[in-house]
Protein backbone atom coordinates (compact mmCIF):
# COMPACT_ATOMS: atom_id res chain seq x y z
CA UNK A 1 0.00 0.00 0.00
CA UNK A 2 1.18 3.19 -0.69
CA UNK A 3 2.17 5.53 2.22
CA UNK A 4 1.50 8.78 0.01
CA UNK A 5 -1.97 10.66 0.90
CA UNK A 6 -4.37 10.92 -1.86
CA UNK A 7 -3.85 14.60 -2.80
CA UNK A 8 -7.48 15.11 -2.32
CA UNK A 9 -7.64 13.30 0.99
CA UNK A 10 -8.45 16.94 2.75
CA UNK A 11 -12.24 16.58 1.91
CA UNK A 12 -13.89 13.44 3.75
CA UNK A 13 -16.19 12.87 0.99
CA UNK A 14 -12.79 12.18 -1.32
CA UNK A 15 -11.60 10.39 1.25
CA UNK A 16 -14.36 8.15 1.84
CA UNK A 17 -13.69 7.65 -2.15
CA UNK A 18 -9.94 6.89 -1.96
CA UNK A 19 -10.44 4.42 1.14
CA UNK A 20 -13.34 2.80 -1.19
CA UNK A 21 -11.71 2.69 -4.11
CA UNK A 22 -8.34 1.27 -2.21
CA UNK A 23 -10.26 -1.46 -0.53
CA UNK A 24 -11.77 -1.92 -4.07
CA UNK A 25 -8.72 -3.13 -5.32
CA UNK A 26 -7.49 -5.14 -2.06
CA UNK A 27 -10.60 -7.39 -3.07
CA UNK A 28 -10.31 -7.62 -6.05
CA UNK A 29 -7.19 -9.28 -6.15
CA UNK A 30 -8.62 -11.70 -4.07
CA UNK A 31 -11.79 -12.25 -6.10
CA UNK A 32 -14.12 -10.39 -4.17
CA UNK A 33 -16.54 -8.07 -5.60
CA UNK A 34 -18.37 -5.21 -4.60
CA UNK A 35 -20.52 -2.41 -4.63
CA UNK A 36 -20.83 0.93 -3.22
CA UNK A 37 -23.47 2.29 -1.74
CA UNK A 38 -25.56 -0.78 -1.30
CA UNK A 39 -29.23 -0.14 0.49
CA UNK A 40 -30.42 -2.70 2.76
CA UNK A 41 -33.89 -3.80 4.07
CA UNK A 42 -33.16 -2.23 7.52
CA UNK A 43 -33.00 1.18 5.74
CA UNK A 44 -29.48 1.06 5.76
CA UNK A 45 -26.93 1.95 3.29
CA UNK A 46 -23.40 -0.46 3.19
CA UNK A 47 -20.35 1.74 1.97
CA UNK A 48 -19.16 -1.29 0.24
CA UNK A 49 -20.89 -4.62 -0.16
CA UNK A 50 -19.47 -7.62 -2.02
CA UNK A 51 -19.13 -11.11 -2.30
CA UNK A 52 -16.26 -13.68 -1.83
CA UNK A 53 -15.20 -16.78 -4.11
CA UNK A 54 -17.47 -19.08 -1.28
CA UNK A 55 -20.66 -17.14 -1.83
CA UNK A 56 -20.03 -15.15 1.79
CA UNK A 57 -21.06 -11.82 1.69
CA UNK A 58 -19.19 -9.13 3.23
CA UNK A 59 -19.57 -5.70 4.05
CA UNK A 60 -17.31 -2.72 4.71
CA UNK A 61 -18.14 0.49 6.84
CA UNK A 62 -15.88 3.29 6.23
CA UNK A 63 -14.96 6.11 8.22
CA UNK A 64 -12.69 8.80 7.72
CA UNK A 65 -12.52 10.83 10.86
CA UNK A 66 -12.13 10.02 14.37
CA UNK A 67 -15.78 11.70 15.39
CA UNK A 68 -18.05 9.87 12.97
CA UNK A 69 -16.38 6.58 13.73
CA UNK A 70 -16.77 7.89 17.64
CA UNK A 71 -20.32 8.65 17.14
CA UNK A 72 -21.70 5.78 15.02
CA UNK A 73 -23.85 3.92 17.12
CA UNK A 74 -25.66 2.35 14.01
CA UNK A 75 -23.13 -0.09 12.77
CA UNK A 76 -24.27 -3.09 14.41
CA UNK A 77 -27.35 -2.79 12.26
CA UNK A 78 -25.23 -4.16 9.25
CA UNK A 79 -23.98 -7.30 11.16
CA UNK A 80 -27.42 -9.13 10.18
CA UNK A 81 -26.65 -8.96 6.38
CA UNK A 82 -23.00 -9.92 6.43
CA UNK A 83 -20.71 -13.15 6.99
CA UNK A 84 -18.01 -11.07 7.66
CA UNK A 85 -17.64 -7.07 8.95
CA UNK A 86 -14.82 -4.97 8.27
CA UNK A 87 -13.98 -1.50 9.28
CA UNK A 88 -12.51 0.76 6.29
CA UNK A 89 -10.17 3.54 7.61
CA UNK A 90 -7.22 5.78 5.98
CA UNK A 91 -3.60 5.56 7.34
CA UNK A 92 -3.88 7.95 9.58
CA UNK A 93 -7.00 7.70 11.62
CA UNK A 94 -6.23 7.17 15.03
CA UNK A 95 -7.85 3.18 15.44
CA UNK A 96 -7.39 2.72 18.65
CA UNK A 97 -11.25 2.65 20.04
CA UNK A 98 -11.64 -0.70 17.46
CA UNK A 99 -9.85 -2.35 20.05
CA UNK A 100 -12.57 -1.71 22.78
CA UNK A 101 -15.34 -4.52 23.26
CA UNK A 102 -17.80 -1.80 22.14
CA UNK A 103 -16.79 -2.18 18.27
CA UNK A 104 -16.53 -5.75 19.48
CA UNK A 105 -13.02 -6.30 17.68
CA UNK A 106 -13.01 -10.39 17.94
CA UNK A 107 -16.30 -10.23 14.97
CA UNK A 108 -15.27 -7.18 13.18
CA UNK A 109 -12.40 -6.81 10.67
CA UNK A 110 -9.87 -3.76 10.48
CA UNK A 111 -8.65 -2.71 6.98
CA UNK A 112 -6.79 0.27 6.17
CA UNK A 113 -6.65 1.90 2.92
CA UNK A 114 -5.55 5.04 0.59
CA UNK A 115 -7.05 5.43 -3.14
CA UNK A 116 -4.07 3.09 -4.09
CA UNK A 117 -4.51 0.00 -2.32
CA UNK A 118 -5.26 -1.52 1.18
CA UNK A 119 -4.25 -3.78 3.43
CA UNK A 120 -6.26 -6.11 6.05
CA UNK A 121 -4.66 -5.68 9.35
CA UNK A 122 -7.15 -7.31 10.71
CA UNK A 123 -9.27 -9.94 9.55
CA UNK A 124 -12.97 -10.41 10.24
CA UNK A 125 -14.53 -13.01 12.14
CA UNK A 126 -16.46 -15.64 10.17
CA UNK A 127 -20.30 -15.40 11.61
CA UNK A 128 -22.09 -17.39 8.83
CA UNK A 129 -25.70 -15.86 8.07
CA UNK A 130 -28.59 -18.58 7.78
CA UNK A 131 -28.88 -20.09 3.97
CA UNK A 132 -31.88 -18.03 3.00
CA UNK A 133 -30.74 -14.73 4.31
CA UNK A 134 -27.44 -15.07 2.41
CA UNK A 135 -29.63 -16.53 -1.15
CA UNK A 136 -31.87 -13.23 -0.40
CA UNK A 137 -28.88 -10.63 -0.08
CA UNK A 138 -26.87 -12.04 -2.88
CA UNK A 139 -30.05 -11.52 -5.51
CA UNK A 140 -30.56 -8.14 -3.58
CA UNK A 141 -27.05 -7.66 -4.55
CA UNK A 142 -26.98 -8.88 -7.95
CA UNK A 143 -30.31 -7.11 -8.79
CA UNK A 144 -28.91 -3.40 -7.87
CA UNK A 145 -25.50 -4.41 -9.90
CA UNK A 146 -27.64 -4.93 -12.85
CA UNK A 147 -29.73 -1.97 -12.50
CA UNK A 148 -26.54 0.03 -12.01
CA UNK A 149 -24.39 -1.81 -14.73
CA UNK A 150 -27.69 -1.05 -17.69
CA UNK A 151 -28.15 2.54 -16.47
CA UNK A 152 -24.74 2.99 -17.44
CA UNK A 153 -24.91 1.55 -20.87
CA UNK A 154 -28.36 3.37 -21.32
CA UNK A 155 -28.98 6.52 -18.79
CA UNK A 156 -32.36 6.85 -20.44
CA UNK A 157 -33.59 2.86 -19.43
CA UNK A 158 -33.47 3.00 -15.57
CA UNK A 159 -35.43 6.19 -13.67
CA UNK A 160 -32.34 7.78 -11.47
CA UNK A 161 -34.00 7.11 -8.57
CA UNK A 162 -33.89 3.67 -9.46
CA UNK A 163 -30.37 3.09 -9.20
CA UNK A 164 -30.04 2.31 -5.37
Amino acid sequence: MSGAASPLSDSPALAAADVARGIGRLFARNDIWCLAEVPLKNGRRADLMGVDPKGLIVIVEIKVARADLLGDTKWPDYLDFCDRFYWGLPPGLDRSALESEAYRPATCGVIVADGYDAEILRPAALDPLAAARRKTQIEHLARVAMRRHTALLDPLCAAPDALT
